[in-house]
C-alpha cells in the first residue's frame, strides 16, 4: 500500500484488466456483426442505442460530479476528482459513438407491411422518422406526428443532439484542464475558474439533459409524453454514474493506488447512491401513478405495453432491483463502509439501470413477442453490454494512465479531503 506522499505516481494500465477489456471489446464486436448477419438488425440497433446512451450518461455523470463538487466548494471529494475527470475526458468518444449509432439507425431502413401495404421505415425512431407518417393519403398518415414534425425532424434532431453533447464534452475538458493547470501553477486562479465553469455547466446541464432524454429515448414512442421523463432519466444517469465511479475507486484501491481514499470517502459515495436511488424511485412512482390516475389512452399505452407478458416481469424487477436492493442494503452505516458489500451493490445498480434503460427502449423498438418473457432478452443483449463495458474500461483506464498524478495535488481543499472523517 502506498503512502500519502506518493502523489506523483502514475497509474499503469497493464495486466489482466487490460487483457480482459480487449477480450470484452472483441465479444461486443462479434455480437454486433452476428446480430446484423443473422437477421437481428432491429434488436441489434435497439441494444446499440441502449448502450450508447448508457455509456454517454455515465461519462456525463462524471462531469456532473466534478461540477457539483466545485460549485458546492466541497472538500471531502478533492482527492478523488481525477476519476470523474477521466469520465469527462472519455465523454467525447461516447458522444461520437452515440451520434454514429443514431445516424446509422435513422439512415438504414427496412420494409414493413401495414394493412397490406409496404412502407419503408428506419430501424430507429420509426414512430416519427418514417416519411409516410407525415404524408396525407399514405395509409399510415398520423396527424399527431405531422403536428410535431417542426421539432421532430431528422436535421433539427441531430443538431440538438450534437450540440448538447459537444457542450457537455467541452465543459468536461475545461474542468480537467483547469485542474491540471492548477497542479502545475498553484494558486486560486484555476480553482476560481473551475467554480464559475461548474456553475454555468450545472445550469446548462439542468435545462438541456431533459431535452436530451426526450430526444434520444422518449421520441422512440413519439405519441407518448411525460414531463417527468427528463428528470427520471437524470436520476438514472446520476445513480448509475455514481455506481461506476465507486466501482472504479474500489478497483484502484485494490490495485494499490489511491491510498488516501478511506472508508469515509466510500461511505459518502454509498450515501449518494442510496439517496438518489430513493429519488429515482420517487420519480418512477410519480410518473407511473400520474399516468394511471389520468387514464389518458395516449399516455396509458406506454405502461400498457410494459405490462404485456413479455415485459411485465422485467417491469417489476426493475423497481425491485433499483429501489429494493439499495433500501435494504445501503440504508445501514456499516454496509456503506464495507468494501465487499459496496462493490456488490455497485454491480447490482449498474445492471439494474441497464434493465431500466432496457425497459425504456426495447418496448418501442422490438416487435411484440407471443412467447414468455425470457424471450425478450436474447444473446444480443449480454454480448453488446460486455462489448461496451470493455470499451469503457479500456478508454477510462487508458485516460487515467495519462494523468501525471491520480490526485489534484494543489487543490485548495486537498488537506480537508485527506483528513475526511464521518
Amino acid at each position: 500500500m502506498k503512502t500519502h506522499n506518493s502523489f506523483d505516481e502514475q497509474y499503469q494500465f497493464t495486466g489482466k484488466v487490460k487483457t480482459w477489456s480487449l477480450i470484452a471489446i472483441v465479444i461486443g464486436v462479434v455480437t454486433i456483426l452476428a446480430g446484423f448477419l443473422t437477421g437481428h438488425q432491429q434488436r441489434t440497433f435497439s441494444n446499440l442505442l441502449l448502450m450508447g446512451y448508457y455509456f454517454t450518461c455515465v461519462c456525463s455523470a462524471g462531469v456532473m460530479f466534478c461540477a457539483i463538487q466545485y460549485a458546492a466548494q466541497a472538500g471531502w471529494s478533492a482527492s478523488i476528482l481525477r476519476i470523474p475527470q477521466a469520465f469527462g475526458r472519455v465523454l467525447p468518444v461516447a458522444a461520437l459513438l452515440l451520434v454514429i449509432i443514431v445516424v446509422a439507425g435513422l439512415s438504414m431502413t427496412h420494409t414493413v407491411n401495414v394493412d397490406g401495404k409496404e412502407h419503408v421505415e428506419p430501424y430507429l425512431y420509426a414512430r416519427w422518422a418514417t416519411k409516410d407518417l407525415t404524408v396525407k393519403g399514405s395509409g399510415i398518415y398520423d396527424a399527431v406526428i405531422a403536428g410535431k414534425s417542426g421539432f421532430l425532424n431528422v436535421s433539427f434532431f441531430l443538431i440538438r443532439m450534437i450540440g448538447m453533447l459537444a457542450i457537455y464534452s467541452l465543459f468536461g475538458w475545461l474542468l480537467h484542464k483547469y485542474s491540471t493547470n492548477e497542479d502545475e501553477l498553484g494558486g486560486m486562479k484555476f480553482y476560481n475558474k473551475s467554480f464559475v465553469t461548474s456553475a454555468v455547466f450545472l445550469v446548462l446541464f439542468g435545462f438541456t439533459v431533459p431535452v436530451f432524454a426526450f430526444d434520444t429515448i422518449m421520441s422512440l414512442e413519439a405519441r407518448w409524453f411525460s414531463t417527468m421523463f427528463g428528470w427520471y432519466n437524470l436520476a438514472a444517469l446520476w445513480v448509475s454514474g455514481l455506481a461506476v465511479m465507486t466501482l472504479v475507486i474500489i478497483y484502484l484501491r485494490k490495485a494499490g493506488y489511491l491510498p488516501w481514499v478511506t472508508q469515509d470517502h466510500l461511505h459518502n459515495m454509498g450515501l449518494f447512491m442510496f439517496a438518489f436511488s430513493v429519488f429515482w424511485t420517487y420519480l418512477w412512482f410519480a410518473q407511473f401513478l400520474l399516468t394511471w390516475y389520468a387514464n389518458i389512452p395516449e399516455e396509458s399505452a406506454y405502461f400498457y405495453r410494459r405490462w404485456e407478458p413479455d415485459f411485465k416481469v422485467w417491469f417489476w424487477l426493475n423497481i425491485a432491483i433499483n429501489f429494493g436492493a439499495p433500501l435494504l442494503v445501503l440504508m445501514s452505516r456499516d454496509s456503506k463502509r464495507y468494501v465487499g458489500t459496496l462493490k456488490v451493490m455497485c454491480i447490482i445498480l449498474i445492471c439494474g439501470h441497464w434493465l431500466d434503460y432496457f425497459q425504456m427502449i426495447a418496448p418501442g423498438t422490438i416487435a411484440p413477442h407471443a412467447h414468455w418473457y425470457w424471450g425478450v432478452i436474447s444473446w444480443v443483449e449480454p454480448g453488446v453490454f460486455i462489448g461496451f463495458a470493455g470499451l469503457f474500461t479500456f478508454l477510462l483506464l487508458s485516460t487515467l494512465s495519462k494523468f501525471k498524478s491520480l490526485i489534484p495535488k494543489k487543490h485548495p481543499f486537498l488537506e480537508e479531503s485527506l483528513h475526511h472523517h464521518i
